[in-house]
């Protein structure tokens, strides 16, 4: 997004004409940045070529997950949901990672009758539940183990899974019986030792003490995995405070992992390929005076996007034109819901606003839309992708006739 005399533009579409078109609010994608952000996750880790598993809980578009398809990519699922969303864009399913901690018999039913390439399994109860699936199919799995390495990510701890006090995996000890166990099953074949100690990382230390567990855990447990799943968690910069992952460390320290084993990578990216491709664009329903504060009204609420309500997380907000004259208040953007957490952010010195001026919320591709709701019976906003100098509707926007039933 750049300012063109004045007006701020995606890709070569002003914000003014997306909205006069599309109406607000409105989710639109940039397919140049995202088709960059592919590429430039491919060419950090080349060396190596891992399988990049875009992770589907992220963005669950149905049209961006065919074009991640169609850049060779895997999907990391964790809901049967996720599964065949996954397969119904055209992922080839020995491609698709299964995750998540409480996969229902029905799923794993389901993730079996596909033939996917792995489910990580994250309990002793969850490995017996396939195992006992495949028996009655007379099949044999292949599943991954999931560590839980007791690393801090240095990240929320709403968004933090890598420490002994995440629900997410199992420790050394467990791990290390249940290789002994599936090594004895006839239905189990055991391929991978799989990790994720959290979402927007942006440093690069975790992920090398993760690595040194891994390398300690599969030393004792004397066991050749054809898979190393080091999940995801690359984080992008929200704000001019955020420093940038350094890429070239973790590549380097993965390259020293991978001298010692042979093991193919596996990565679950989600943030890092969509997260900064997305922009919500909002119109200003009422400005609120209110003493040194004005509520800035937007028609966009915490069910369109709901990370500043849930994490306190920072999406920078624009306006769709640059005007000369700021407001010597603090403008409080917030939402029409009747909570009070239904808050985007509060800023100082920002540029006047006034009722039915435009302005968007960036860096809103993960966790976005797929976080949705239609709280307070509102309707959920239509999805658009810029791409090759044209505008796609990949989702229409919600009638009250389609939440209603009508």
């Amino acid at each position: 997004m750049r300012y063109i005399n004045k007006k701020l533009t995606i890709e070569k579409f002003s914000v003014e004409t997306i909205a006069r078109k599309y109406g607000t609010p409105t989710y639109c994608y940039s397919f140049k940045q995202f088709k960059k952000n592919i590429f430039n996750f491919k060419n950090n880790f080349k060396s190596f070529s891992p399988l990049i598993c875009f992770a589907i809980k992220s963005n669950t578009n149905l049209a961006l997950i065919k074009e991640i398809k169609k850049f060779g990519l895997g999907a990391d699922v964790v809901s049967m949901g996720e599964l065949m969303m996954a397969l119904k864009a055209g992922i080839n399913p020995k491609k698709i990672v299964f995750s998540g901690v409480g996969k229902t018999p029905n799923e794993i039913n389901y993730a079996i009758s596909k033939n996917i390439l792995l489910i990580n399994a994250e309990s002793e109860n969850e490995i017996k539940e396939i195992e006992k699936i495949a028996n009655s199919k007379n099949k044999i799995i292949q599943i991954g183990i999931r560590l839980n390495p007791n690393t801090d990510a240095k990240t929320l701890n709403q968004i933090s899974t890598g420490k002994k006090e995440n629900k997410f995996g199992i420790n050394e000890k467990k791990f290390l019986e249940l290789v002994k166990y599936c090594k004895k099953s006839k239905n189990i074949d055991l391929k991978c030792l799989s990790v994720h100690i959290g979402s927007q990382i942006l440093d690069h230390k975790p992920y090398e003490k993760m690595l040194m567990v891994i390398d300690k855990v599969i030393k004792k447990a004397k066991y050749k995995f054809k898979f190393i799943d080091l999940g995801g968690g690359m984080g992008i910069s929200y704000g001019k405070d955020d420093k940038s992952l350094n890429y070239k460390r973790y590549n380097f320290a993965i390259k020293n992992f991978l001298k010692k084993y042979s093991s193919k990578i596996i990565f679950e990216p989600g943030r890092s390929i969509i997260g900064n491709t997305g922009s919500l664009i909002s119109k200003v329903i009422y400005v609120k005076k209110n003493g040194k504060k004005d509520f800035i009204i937007l028609d966009a609420a915490m069910n369109d996007l709901i990370r500043p309500a849930l994490y306190g997380a920072m999406h920078k907000i624009l306006p769709a034109e640059k005007k000369n004259k700021r407001s010597n208040k603090i403008y409080e953007f917030v939402g029409p819901i009747c909570e009070s957490t239904d808050k985007f952010s509060s800023i100082k010195n920002f540029q006047e606003l006034k009722e039915n001026d435009l302005v968007v919320l960036h860096d809103v591709g993960a966790y976005g839309m797929s976080l949705s709701s239609n709280y307070n019976l509102r309707l959920k906003p239509i999805e658009i992708l810029v791409k090759n100098s044209k505008i796609k509707v990949i989702r229409k926007r919600q009638t009250y006739r389609d939440l209603l039933n009508l």
